[in-house]
């Protein structure tokens, strides 16, 4: 999978998340709120990403954060409103797993298991989901280097499953004033290095609404096969991350702003 500086980069594969197909020409969003909240959030999210471009659904079923007295996810008992949306929009779900017991839990309605940046050197997850044909997102750790990303690729892929997109969400510097620096460099060396896909997580990266559209932009400018944002309804609201979730408004006006960046370097918005 790795190369030196000097060979030929291989072609990018594609891997075919649910009926959609990511590292193609056509540019991917993944769109939806960090934790499902209640099937009232998640069906109206759900409904208006669609309508505006989206063709997957992020949401997180368990979430982990950094407090344990913060809102860690609905688990099991979200399962079945999961399935009833899922069946009403017509949208593939990438959700997060942190256990490898999870991922029996939620095969059936999940079609892409994300693997979260504390989870990235987490070697009994990544070989538990090798053992699946079901693509996975591996979002890179906040403090890995591009080397440890690929390679933390390969527990799933020598595994057995070669479905795997890369994801970079920012790594943390000594820069204090977003929650973390897009490392846009990574974006453009793993799709030189790798024949694995690679997309863009600016939510995370930087954690400041404002900033996420132009972020997007330059994820798509620099190459990336997509991005995953976070959208929520009423962002106050939210129980986690709303600080950094778009607003219905702001992401219709992302949106737009991407096709034209999309148009300009001839390439496709995939379409759900």
């Amino acid at each position: 999978m790795e190369l030196t500086p000097n060979q030929t980069r291989p072609s990018t594969q594609t891997v075919k998340v649910g009926n959609i197909e990511i590292g193609g020409p056509a540019f991917t969003v993944i769109a939806g709120p960090c934790s499902i909240e209640s099937y009232d959030q998640f069906l109206e999210t759900a409904r208006f990403v669609k309508q505006h471009g989206a063709s997957l659904l992020r949401g997180g079923i368990w979430k982990m954060r950094t407090s344990a007295k913060s809102f860690q996810g609905l688990g099991a008992e979200g399962f079945e409103l999961v399935r009833t949306v899922l069946k009403e929009v017509n949208l593939g779900l990438t959700t997060e797993v942190t256990d490898p017991r999870q991922i029996e839990e939620v095969h059936d309605f999940v079609d892409m298991f994300q693997v979260g940046s504390r989870n990235m050197h987490n070697y009994a997850l990544l070989k538990e989901l090798g053992r699946t044909k079901k693509p996975v997102l591996l979002k890179r750790g906040f403090a890995a280097l591009i080397d440890e990303w690929i390679k933390a690729a390969e527990y799933v892929t020598n595994g057995g499953n070669p479905n795997v997109i890369l994801c970079e969400r920012g790594i943390r510097t000594f820069e204090t004033a977003t929650r973390n620096t897009l490392d846009l460099n990574a974006v453009v060396y793993a799709k030189r290095h790798s024949s694995l896909p690679v997309i863009v997580d600016p939510s995370h990266a930087v954690g400041i609404r404002e900033l996420v559209p132009s972020l997007s932009l330059a994820a798509a400018a620099a190459g990336a096969d997509g991005i995953i944002v976070e959208v929520h309804p009423r962002p106050a609201e939210a129980l986690s991350d709303g600080q950094q979730a778009l607003t219905f408004s702001d992401f219709d006006e992302m949106m737009n702003r991407l096709g034209r960046v999309l148009s300009a370097m001839d390439r496709p918005l995939q379409k759900a």
